[in-house]
């Protein structure tokens, strides 16, 4: 979804609130990098970390990047260990409360997103998303809003991955007026939406605010169906979300997206609104 809602819980937390597999993942660093012969330094310099970000993560403290991983496969020979821990120690990253929602949208064959009234996670720019967790109430510290911001987009992934995953967003006309940060970012936000809006897998639909009474204004949600063409939905609002399987209300859920993509303007109109509205910033 497209708010500050994602800011940081606590993930599956063990007794000193580290998640599982950040502890499992750095045991695995400081085995390999034992084996190796090298010192927490000398594994810093190879990778292009400092030492307190390499003990951070073998202690679990501070979760992998991507990059990390890549340069530790290479100097410790782990011959995949790692990168095979990535995807998990990524979803750590995120809310408990999203969690297991983003189990399913690894496995997205479709997503379809209705968000009245922020840009959707999925289309933000790092300006816009470190914008709104930085406004997050109750304050976030600073490593956990970077936290949120880097997970919120590795999560955008998805939308270039291999097999491609069809999407469509249907955003309110509040999103692309309500200022988030300042002009800059807002003009950044709406050009980054016309760039997305060109990918042959990504719909983006924009909902008039003079539309008449529709079924989006019960609140966003989000259809997604997987590999298995399981059909699941869900909904968040206040740092609670909720993943819905039952057949039939997820099947109520179809039948309100499929009424919002004929009250919203059609792709090439939206554009040009947008266009229009990130000319005027």
């Amino acid at each position: 979804m497209g708010t500050s809602r994602q800011s940081q819980k606590k993930q599956r937390p063990q007794n000193d609130g580290r998640p599982r597999i950040w502890v499992g993942y750095g045991k695995m660093v400081r085995l390999h990098r034992d084996r190796a012969g090298l010192t927490q330094q000398e594994l810093a310099e190879a990778v292009g970390y400092s030492c307190e970000q390499v003990a951070s993560i073998e202690q679990g403290r501070r979760p992998a990047k991507s990059a990390f991983t890549d340069a530790a496969e290479t100097v410790l020979k782990a011959a995949g260990t790692l990168a095979v821990l990535q995807d998990d120690v990524d979803l750590a990253k995120l809310p408990a409360f999203f969690q297991d929602f983003a189990k399913f949208e690894l496995e997205a064959v479709s997503r379809y997103d209705f968000e009245p009234l922020l840009i959707p996670g999925l289309l933000q720019t790092e300006p816009y998303a470190r914008a709104l967790f930085t406004a997050h109430c109750p304050p976030l510290s600073d490593e956990l809003i970077e936290q949120n911001v880097e997970a919120r987009l590795g999560r955008q992934r998805l939308l270039t991955r291999t097999p491609m995953v069809e999407t469509c967003f249907i955003i309110g006309e509040a999103a692309l007026t309500t200022m988030v940060g300042n002009s800059e970012v807002m003009r950044g936000q709406l050009r980054h939406l016309l760039t997305l809006s060109q990918m042959r897998n990504v719909a983006i639909q924009v909902m008039p605010s003079e539309s008449s009474f529709h079924p989006g204004h019960n609140g966003p949600m989000v259809l997604l169906e997987t590999l298995e063409h399981r059909q699941v939905g869900y909904i968040e609002s206040q740092d609670v979300g909720l993943v819905i399987t039952d057949a039939a209300t997820v099947s109520s859920f179809g039948q309100r997206y499929g009424k919002l993509r004929t009250q919203a303007l059609n792709a090439v109109e939206s554009a040009r609104l947008i266009e229009r509205m990130a000319g005027e910033l």
